[in-house]
């Protein structure tokens, strides 16, 4: 019996140096961002992305996909959104007489859910079966999605008026919240030159293609190299005693369960990865606690009303768990 190859890590921190060097010529800054973003797509995961209109959530995406030689859809939730909108319908053919399959947005490898709280729960839940399975139901009929598919669900965090919050099961099924923050002066004005000249980065997408790191249907198998980075049984029980700590803390009212967990794990063996390591160290740790648990937690509302916000909590979490040495 032949034994299969042993995954290839090198080939897997080669590719993402290639991948970060090419989206560097269209993204001006958002480094945390583009980091966070590529350990959703390593760990086979899907991320919350938050931040004000303007700041290149859209283009990231794009940006990605075009980098990792995969296809992508976006859709534009509203309220009247429904979710044959989003799977697809089939559609009676009168020529042959029969219903033919007409294929919604979700058939994709990167899904851009922009502004995914401003539909109702009922659209919402369209996507839950799709991130959970990668598969859709169709008429009773089950579509298989790509492995690589990957949901970035948007959200705007300033207005909320007409929106309707994602659920507590929901939001968990995001492995972390990545926030896009205004860019530093000096990337802002960076960004200004190139929009002066033809460095405007949706010129670059538009006429100068990325250099692709990945060949397409690459990236499933490269994903099976995070097996072999090595994490040590005392970092185990640091992240289990922090997503624990989570359940008793007093200004918490709903914890994170296994499922950030399992997050944790997967997020750090990948941002071992991007570090050009092969083992997890404590600071993968702490650096994914507030992206991976502040969206899975409820502040008690006393808490809320004296300002204290989720992270700050998180980070006070941090300071109390005994970090392994």
């Amino acid at each position: 019996m032949n034994t299969p190859p042993p995954p290839d890590l090198p080939r897997l921190q080669s590719c993402l140096h290639a991948a970060r060097t090419e989206i560097a010529r269209v993204m001006v800054g958002q480094s945390d961002a583009v980091d966070l973003a590529l350990i959703v797509i390593l760990s086979g995961q899907h991320a919350l992305v938050e931040g004000v209109p303007g700041l290149g959530k859209t283009l990231l995406v794009r940006t990605l996909a075009q980098v990792l030689g995969c296809d992508f859809h976006r859709i534009q939730f509203t309220p009247d959104l429904m979710p044959a909108d989003i799977t697809g319908t089939n559609v009676f053919n009168l020529q042959r007489h029969e219903f033919t399959l007409v294929r919604g947005p979700v058939f994709t490898r990167f899904l851009l859910a922009d502004e995914i709280n401003r539909a109702p729960a009922k659209t919402q839940s369209a996507l839950l079966q799709a991130m959970q399975e990668r598969q859709v139901t169709i008429d009773r009929e089950t579509h298989a999605l790509p492995p690589e598919f990957t949901v970035f669900a948007t959200q705007n965090p300033v207005e909320y008026e007409g929106t309707y919050p994602l659920p507590e099961a929901q939001r968990d099924r995001f492995m972390l919240k990545l926030v896009m923050d205004y860019p530093q002066r000096p990337e802002e004005l960076d960004l200004a030159r190139r929009f002066l000249g033809r460095d405007a980065p949706e010129t670059i997408l538009a006429q100068q293609p990325l250099q692709p790191a990945l060949t397409l249907g690459e990236l499933p198998a490269l994903r099976s190299a995070l097996e072999s980075v090595v994490v040590r049984e005392e970092l185990l029980a640091y992240i289990v005693d922090l997503v624990r700590a989570t359940r008793t803390h007093d200004a918490i009212l709903v914890g994170a369960g296994p499922r950030a967990t399992q997050s944790m794990l997967l997020g750090c063996r990948a941002r071992a990865v991007l570090e050009g390591r092969d083992f997890v160290t404590p600071d993968d740790a702490r650096a994914l606690a507030v992206p991976v648990l502040a969206h899975r937690l409820n502040l008690r509302p006393e808490v809320e009303i004296e300002g204290l916000s989720v992270g700050e909590v998180v980070q006070g979490i941090l300071k109390q768990v005994a970090v392994p040495r």
